[in-house]
């Protein structure tokens, strides 16, 4: 049994009133966890000791917060063990999905080191000759970062790597699915040699989560508010923060398309669309929820993509091998299940899969999905495929774009040029030619459009979201006014 404290000002301590909540390994049915369940007076607490710990981390050098980082990078990969069995034990993820979310966590930690002596100003022209005009910009303050479960520790580093590099403090939300894994990426950045208070964690049971996401957004030092999670929850935030005036990053949820053209490498967009659709049980927000497919190719696509999925059931992924594991909670399966079951009444046809077994459901492929099945708009966030056929790509294009969401999208065609005027059509915050919806490199601008989000993560795009930037001027002469 591990109990999940939290982190303020360097010091696990409980919370007041010493209130808790557990975890359930959604496997086992066992307390995985124990954690703390953070209230009111210790959100303003966290958000307080952020506050008195920025002054002199924001004047910290670039070198000294560039070492501070890279040795948390080093340390996730020291401690990837037990990485491996917080998550695997309180999500359900496979070891596989573990051991990749330690690797690109570090790979964020170290492209945030490198960026801290690269966040600029710039001298400007002036119309006075006696004025030295110029641009800078400087750590904003607090960053609340909210951290979700499915990949919970590279988003929850994405949501405070950059900020730190930057120079602002963070407090950091666990997700209450996973208050073990975030404790120990707490625990091990904080080790790793960030000061008292810079970093401070909070769990909050999910009955108390709602206030104490709202306290600490009210907090006068908070300036920042990150999200990754749902939609509807970061409707939620945003109206939240609007209302105390706060700039936000949202990451949200999506219905990503894969498109492939008649022209397209079929291997390789069957390869894209298995790993897109059903990797970590399709839980990912760039997860590939549709398959539009031009129908000239469609059978040749369908059966080797029914192949595919048949041949890796979800299963316990505590066994060795095991691709696809269980779902966050039986709920979720069995949620999903019934988009699939809705679907299939109204007239889709089941292709693969479809089979839900407490929180397992093998990877399903849907054909014939039409606007009247609820899987056509709702995001799934599970290991299901929905397979389109289109007459053209102009078709493709508009049932790629028939969304309220627009994260990520793929496009599949031998020729490139083709392929690069399609993408730029598509209403998504990114698009991969020839690759998977899924995909990540920290030095580039990630975020979604229209309901997945706005505001990025990562790069010179991350720099403008967690500094201020501001305009100073000096009078090197005698100034004159009006009056």
């Amino acid at each position: 049994m591990f109990t999940a404290a939290l982190l303020i000002d360097g010091t696990a301590m409980p919370a007041r009133g010493e209130a808790i909540f557990e975890r359930i390994d959604p496997v086992s049915r066992e307390v995985a966890t124990r954690a703390a369940a953070a209230g009111m007076d210790d959100a303003r607490h966290a958000a307080n000791v952020a506050a008195r710990a920025f002054p002199a981390w924001s004047a910290t050098s670039p070198a000294a917060r560039r070492a501070c980082l890279e040795q948390g990078a080093a340390a996730i990969l020291a401690r990837e063990a037990e990485f491996v069995e917080a998550m695997v034990t309180e999500t359900g993820g496979t070891a596989g999905w573990a051991r990749f979310n330690c690797a690109l966590a570090a790979r964020h930690l170290r492209e945030a080191a490198a960026i801290t002596d690269q966040i600029q100003g710039e001298t400007l022209p002036s119309d006075n000759p006696d004025i030295l005009s110029t641009s800078l910009r400087q750590p904003c303050g607090v960053v609340f970062s909210l951290a979700p479960w499915n990949a919970p520790i590279v988003l929850a580093v994405r949501g405070l790597a950059l900020p730190l590099a930057c120079g602002n403090t963070v407090v950091l939300k666990a997700s209450e699915l996973c208050p073990r894994t975030h404790s120990l990426l707490a625990e091990t950045l904080q080790a790793a040699g960030l000061p008292h208070g810079v970093l401070n964690l909070l769990h909050s049971s999910p009955e108390t989560t709602a206030e104490v996401v709202e306290t600490v957004i009210a907090h006068p030092a908070v300036r920042r508010v990150t999200f990754t999670g749902s939609t509807r929850i970061g409707r939620r935030i945003a109206e939240v923060a609007a209302r105390h005036l706060k700039r936000c990053v949202l990451e949200l949820s999506g219905k990503c398309p894969l498109l492939v053209l008649d022209d397209a490498d079929l291997d390789a967009a069957v390869d894209a669309a298995v790993f897109g659709s059903f990797y970590h049980q399709g839980q990912i927000c760039m997860a590939t929820e549709r398959v539009i497919v031009d129908a000239g190719i469609a059978d040749a696509f369908l059966l080797a993509f029914k192949a595919r999925a048949e041949a890796i059931p979800a299963g316990d992924p505590r066994e060795p091998g095991r691709a696809i594991g269980a779902m966050i909670t039986e709920e979720a399966a069995r949620r999903v299940k019934g988009l699939i079951d809705d679907a299939v009444l109204k007239g889709a046809r089941l292709i693969a899969g479809g089979r839900q077994d407490g929180p397992f459901l093998d990877p399903t492929i849907l054909e014939g999905v039409t606007p009247a099945m609820r899987i056509y708009a709702e995001e799934s966030f599970g290991p299901v495929a929905c397979v389109i056929r289109v007459v053209d790509e102009e078709e493709a294009i508009f049932v790629a774009n028939d969304t309220e969401y627009g994260l990520s999208a793929a496009v599949f065609s031998r020729d490139t040029q083709r392929a690069m005027a399609v993408a730029r059509r598509l209403e998504t915050g990114i698009c991969h030619i020839n690759g998977a919806t899924i995909d990540d490199e920290p030095q580039a601008p990630f975020g979604g459009v229209k309901a997945s989000g706005y505001g990025r993560f990562g790069g010179k795009a991350g720099i403008d979201e967690f500094t201020e930037l501001r305009w100073l001027t000096m009078a090197t002469g005698a100034r004159r006014y009006p009056i």
